[in-house]
């Protein structure tokens, strides 16, 4: 049986990270073309060429579509065969270019990769067991592992986290959240416990995103601390989150500073060292809590 999942959620992985791929480039095309509406549809005595920009700009959107539009190469356009879209494996066999215009493909491999890896690992740390509310959580995490990869490509590239992953991963947590409380039995308990993972995780960053005028932190991150609240809970796991992500922030700027690949200026983001961080912690649990507490007393 344990064969059978793990070949599964390879399978699901990879098929996932293929969609995530997708999503990210749809979704940031699809955001400056509403941009690009709002604005044609803003001026007051728009021009010929103004209106056949607009029809042109929502015939696109309808082509950008995850539900209508067809799989297609993002620079070129031309449709996708079907050995053009087996996961991961069609990048390899393509050399990472685009059978039709030769293109570099624009999709990384490193979400097909990794998606299955994520999936495996969170199956065999899975600390609330595959029974009962155990295997409905563990479901909701691997939907909710989709959406952090897809949101780690987005925030990579474009240092934004767009709201329409980020809402449907809150709505999908805080569900699995009221699940516990009313339909395991898990009680009232369980909704302080997610209530104070949210004050924790997302109202430090609101109040350093107020205080710093967003400077610090990003209103994304306000917002994706409240799903990473949800799912870790508590006031000390909620500090976990934060204070791994700094350190893995830390770790990942230092050799770019000393290349002087960093400048005064330059920004980094901030949203994947928060999941990785949430991974860990969910993971590990309380495992890692006693870790610590012995490490304290041992200091």
């Amino acid at each position: 049986m344990t064969i059978f999942w793990v070949v599964a959620l390879a399978g699901l992985g990879l098929i996932f990270g293929s969609f995530c791929n997708a999503l990210v480039w749809r979704l940031r095309g699809q955001e400056l073309l509403h941009e690009k509406i709002e604005k044609l549809r803003a001026k007051k005595k728009p021009t010929k060429t103004d209106t056949a920009e607009l029809a042109e700009a929502k015939q696109e959107l309808q082509t950008l579509s995850m539900s209508k539009g067809r799989s297609m190469c993002s620079k070129c356009r031309h449709s996708l065969a079907a050995k053009d879209l087996v996961p991961l494996f069609s990048w390899l066999w393509l050399a990472g270019k685009c059978r039709y215009c030769r293109k570099p493909i624009e999709d990384t491999p490193l979400l097909e990769a990794g998606l299955p890896i994520m999936f495996l690992v969170s199956y065999f740390a899975w600390p609330l067991g595959l029974q009962g509310y155990g295997l409905l959580a563990f479901v909701a995490w691997l939907a909710t592992s989709v959406g952090f990869a897809a949101l780690t490509a987005y925030d990579l590239r474009w240092y934004l986290l767009p709201d329409k992953i980020v809402w449907p991963l809150a709505v999908l947590a805080l569900a699995q959240v009221v699940a516990h409380a009313v339909v395991f039995d898990g009680g009232w308990s369980v909704l302080l416990t997610a209530l104070w993972g949210v004050l924790t995780c997302s109202g430090i960053f609101y109040v350093l995103h107020m205080v710093s005028d967003g400077t610090w932190i990003g209103g994304g991150d306000v917002k994706l601390g409240i799903v990473l609240g949800l799912w870790v809970g508590g006031p000390l796991q909620g500090l976990l989150v934060i204070f791994a992500a700094s350190l893995f922030g830390t770790i990942a700027s230092v050799p770019m500073l000393l290349q002087k690949k960093l400048g005064k200026g330059s920004v980094i983001p901030f949203g994947p060292f928060l999941m990785l961080a949430a991974v860990v912690v969910m993971l590990t649990g309380q495992r890692l809590i006693d870790w610590l507490d012995r490490l304290m007393i041992t200091v």
